[in-house]
């Protein structure tokens, strides 16, 4: 497989996420994004922990979509995500999701 094969697979592969994420994230209530993942969920919890001076987010989501085009199933039943890294989480606005003149 040359170099250009793998570009283009993973061109198609991206846009075949990027369709899927645009069919599911109208089911959601959350965007949850980490220093690895993307996250979609209608339920969280995220707990700061210190330990020894240093501190730490633990997330914790249930029925969720994970953008990762190398994953066979991206809805997952529970997710626990530990970081030492910064987490955003944003309340989607349904309003945003819609298409102009729809």
């Amino acid at each position: 497989m040359s170099a250009e094969d793998l570009e283009k697979y993973e061109t198609e592969m991206e846009l075949k996420l990027y369709r899927e994420y645009r069919d599911v994230v109208g089911l959601f209530k959350f965007v949850i994004e980490t220093e690895r993942r993307f996250y979609l969920t209608n339920d969280y919890d995220m707990q700061v922990h210190s330990v020894q001076g240093e501190v730490f987010f633990e997330v914790s989501m249930a029925d969720a979509w994970v953008w990762d085009m190398y994953r066979p199933a991206r809805f997952v039943k529970q997710v626990r995500v530990l970081t030492f890294k910064d987490v955003n989480i944003e309340e989607l606005n349904k309003s945003d999701l819609e298409l102009p003149g729809g």
